[in-house]
């Protein structure tokens, strides 16, 4: 899937402006600011009123969100309701519901507790099996590791790689980590203000970048050059 256009204007300003391909995974990576969230927003369709989009694509695939779009939100302590039973907050029948805690590994029994009574990676379990519902096609994922510790996080990475193998989705993973971003996706695009830095095979740039900029969000992101190898 080719984004062959994504321009984001407010008030006369051109705030994102960019195109790549989601050829399997992708990571958009860029600091705070850079133009991640405007992008998630824009293909969720949640921008605001006075933001103007310009959207475009080479193929027929439809931006419907929780339909061909599913969403892991970055933190799981705040996506759900404290005061729902976690059974109540799915929107599929009973049998779906079995279904999605079988893929991502939780006991059914976990349905009749509420959120608060679960760990940190037990929610974003539930989190990604509730964007997983209605089988979309693209995932979206914006920094699902960060609330986690470092344990939970080898953990869920290794599950959405798992789910990707069997459920056939394409992943964008929006972050600012890049050795999380490493662990799942195949290719990178780095954004700074809005537009494309660098794009290509994932250990290419990480190996060879070619803009300071790069160079700056490898350095901060990795403690030795281990994967340089």
């Amino acid at each position: 899937m080719k984004i062959t256009k994504l321009k984001i204007d407010f008030e006369k300003k051109t705030l994102v402006d960019i195109d790549f391909i989601i050829n399997k995974s992708l990571a958009l990576v860029g600091q705070s600011g850079s133009g991640k969230s405007l992008t998630l927003k824009a293909l969720l369709n949640m921008l605001p009123s006075s933001m103007r989009c310009e959207l475009k694509t080479n193929s027929d695939f439809k931006f419907i969100a929780g339909k061909t779009i599913g969403f892991v939100p970055q933190n799981p302590f705040t996506a759900l309701s404290p005061l729902t039973k976690i059974r109540k907050q799915f929107f599929v029948d009973e049998d779906r519901i079995y279904e999605l805690l079988k893929e991502v590994d939780l006991d059914v029994k976990l349905l009749d507790r509420f959120a608060p009574e679960l760990s940190g990676g037990q929610l974003q379990r539930i989190v990604i099996a509730m964007a997983l519902s209605f089988k979309p096609k693209l995932l979206l994922l914006d920094e699902p590791t960060t609330a986690l510790d470092p344990k939970n996080t080898t953990l869920i990475l290794e599950l959405l790689k798992k789910l990707q193998k069997d459920l056939d989705f394409k992943i964008l993973f929006v972050t600012h980590d890049i050795s999380s971003a490493k662990s799942l996706c195949e290719d990178i695009c780095i954004i700074k203000d809005g537009s494309v830095v660098e794009y290509g095979r994932m250990q290419d740039i990480l190996v060879n970048p070619n803009a300071i900029y790069t160079k700056n969000l490898i350095e901060a992101n990795f403690a030795n050059r281990k994967f340089r190898k």
